[in-house]
């Protein structure tokens, strides 16, 4: 196959409307803009979330609070989830909870809660452990390691 021969896929280039020619084309006299108001008019441009102007959802909505985009991920990991997919003598890390799909690649730190009971004698590698959590991990003969198991 050569450059010259590449053509687009069957049916998906289809031919330009060509508007206000005639009756004949479907498309003449209102040129496909309806009847009266100012979207039929020449020169008609719309600014961004205008919504002719009633009053525009941005500025319908309250502004209060702040959610900052570049916070790193965060998922809640309870003992009760760490006991039905990990087992004695086990790592709980980021890395094992991605291998095993239970927090997503996004994710970036892990917060280990006491819900749930923990059964196994387990390695936990969070990078925040609640004060119950890690009462209950080391009740087991667990260890609790603050920083991240491997290097990002």
């Amino acid at each position: 196959m050569k450059l010259n021969e590449l053509k687009p896929a069957e049916g998906a280039v289809s031919a330009r409307k060509r508007v206000g020619r005639g009756k004949g084309s479907g498309l003449g006299k209102t040129s496909a803009r309806g009847e009266k108001g100012q979207k039929s008019r020449s020169g008609y441009k719309s600014k961004r979330g205008f919504e002719g102007g009633q009053m525009p959802l941005v500025r319908r909505l309250p502004k209060r609070g702040f959610t900052n985009i570049f916070a790193p991920m965060t998922e809640e990991i309870p003992l009760g989830l760490i006991s039905a997919h990990f087992s004695d003598g086990d790592t709980v890390c980021l890395e094992s909870l991605r291998d095993k799909k239970l927090v997503s690649a996004k994710v970036e730190r892990i917060v280990v809660l006491a819900s749930g009971e923990l059964k196994a004698k387990v390695t936990v590698v969070a990078d925040r452990v609640t004060k119950g959590a890690r009462e209950a991990i080391l009740a087991k003969g667990g260890t609790v390691q603050e920083p991240p198991c491997a290097a990002k």
